[in-house]
Parts: C-alpha cells; sequence; structure tokens
C-alpha cells in the first residue's frame, strides 16, 4: 500500500508541482536559484571555475514543470536571465530525474543514453558543465539542504523502483 502511494506521488507529484512552478513569479525564480548555485558552487565560484561560461549561455529546462532558466557567466557573477536570443547548449529532463542526479542516485551519462536526460548544442561546454556538476562535494552542502535533498532522491528512487519491478513481474508472465 505504501509503495502504491509512494509510486503515484513520484509520477504525479510533477504535475501538480506544475501550476505552482509556473505561477512563481520570474524575480523570485532567479532569487531562488542565484542563491542556490552561490550555495552549491561556492568554492567552484572563488576558484573562477566558470569562466569557460563567460559571455555564453547555457539553458536549464525541467519538461514536466515547463519551467527555463538561461545562465551565464559575466562580471565575474553568475547571472540568470528568463529569455536569451541564443544559447550554447542546453540540457533538460524531468524533474525527478535532476533531483536524481542532483543527489548523485543516477549517474546523468547513463540518463542521456536512455534518452532522459537531453544534452544539445556546443557538446564541449556541455561536457565542462556536466564535469563541473560531477566536482560538488554534497557534504559541502548545509546539513538541511543536504538532508532535504537526499530524502527527496530516495523517495522518488523508491517510486520509481517500484515502476520497475512491476514491469518486470509483468514481463516474466
Amino acid at each position: 500500500m505504501i509503495a502504491q502511494l509512494r509510486k503515484q506521488l513520484v509520477q504525479h507529484g510533477p504535475a501538480l508541482l506544475r501550476v505552482p512552478a509556473k505561477l512563481t513569479p520570474f524575480s523570485l525564480q532567479k532569487k531562488i536559484m542565484l542563491e542556490s548555485l552561490a550555495m552549491v558552487f561556492k568554492e567552484a565560484l572563488a576558484d573562477g571555475d566558470f569562466e569557460f561560461l563567460e559571455d555564453r549561455w547555457l539553458k536549464v529546462e525541467v519538461r514536466d514543470l515547463d519551467l527555463q532558466w538561461f545562465i551565464s557567466y559575466q562580471d565575474q557573477k553568475l547571472v540568470v536571465a528568463e529569455h536569451c536570443e541564443h544559447h550554447d547548449v542546453s540540457f533538460s529532463g524531468e524533474c525527478n530525474d535532476l533531483v536524481l542526479i542532483a543527489a548523485r542516485k543516477e549517474d546523468p551519462d547513463t540518463l542521456f543514453f536512455q534518452r532522459r536526460l537531453r544534452i544539445e548544442g556546443d557538446t564541449e561546454l556541455g561536457l565542462e558543465v556536466k564535469n563541473l556538476m560531477d566536482s560538488i562535494d554534497l557534504d559541502s552542502l548545509p546539513s538541511p539542504v543536504k538532508f532535504l535533498l537526499q530524502q527527496s532522491a530516495d523517495f522518488i528512487y523508491q517510486g520509481m523502483q517500484t515502476n520497475v519491478i512491476e514491469k518486470e513481474v509483468i514481463h516474466a508472465h
């Protein structure tokens, strides 16, 4: 019973989040994104590791929430925009998959080859972004953030495993 409830929440949770996410003003989305990126990439920003993104644009899209942001590095700081004329590379995926990637429960390369994560555009730039994301030390995150991320990812992962197990049982018959 609990497994079925978890499965339903994992499957339909993003649809429930879509409307509130779309109604959130971009100014608030931008503030949250910039603060989150500054926290997660504190060390990388201090070391100048974002210079490869100087005057270039990364599009990040959460397809099932119908959200997208454009991120660049200008004047030694990250910039988040609602629109840009041309982006150099884009990363897009479903909300659940992106949470799993962030928490290291799924490998981005695996999801890419399963076509659950799309990386389009400048492949060299995309690889640099992916490598920077891989370099994040989850232990450096504030404890409440790390806890929330890990708990969310565990919940999603277990809910998705229920689907896999059910498919295996169906195919066994």
